[in-house]
């Protein structure tokens, strides 16, 4: 059976278009698909992006500076402690971190089975996670998987023992 090379997208922005994927390696099409559901269609950007006359690089980094300042307040919000590394990694993983941590909490708390106080103990690990690098790292990972990385993160950080010796 061939993979199926047309794909029903129901964008963010809520429109639906049918997509010919074909151009594309058969094991690229879903991610494809997924990634193509989460952005806006293209009329939808368009207005987006020329309803007040800017080029793209200037609805850009205001959509950016827009995501920015929704994520510092979450940090300051839930006294998220500051992140260490270069001004611009910075401020990325700082948009990563929160969209981690809200995508996990949606997971696995409202439609998961973690209860608010385990989801405070997850929390307190990731407050302890401070490199920048590391949230850029994790910003495509599946939601459930966060508690795993979590562990791998701080077990890394402690000094590991040499059974040899």
């Amino acid at each position: 059976m061939a993979v199926k090379t047309t794909w029903q997208i129901i964008h963010s922005c809520g429109h639906e278009a049918e997509r010919d994927l074909s151009d594309r390696a058969a094991d690229r099409r879903v991610g494809f698909a997924e990634w193509l559901a989460r952005q806006e269609c293209t009329d939808c950007w368009r207005d987006a992006k020329d309803g007040d006359g800017r080029d793209r690089a200037a609805w850009l980094e205001a959509k950016r500076a827009e995501e920015q300042a929704e994520s510092e307040a979450w940090s300051q919000q839930y006294r998220m402690p500051p992140l260490e590394g270069t001004e611009r990694a910075v401020a990325w993983a700082v948009r990563c971190r929160h969209q981690i941590l809200a995508a996990a909490y949606t997971a696995l708390v409202l439609e998961g089975d973690i209860s608010d106080a385990e989801w405070e103990t997850i929390e307190g690990t990731a407050r302890t996670i401070t490199r920048a690098g590391w949230w850029i790292d994790q910003r495509s990972s599946a939601p459930e998987d966060l508690i795993e990385l979590l562990q791998a993160a701080t077990d890394a950080d402690r000094p590991t023992e040499n059974p040899h010796v």
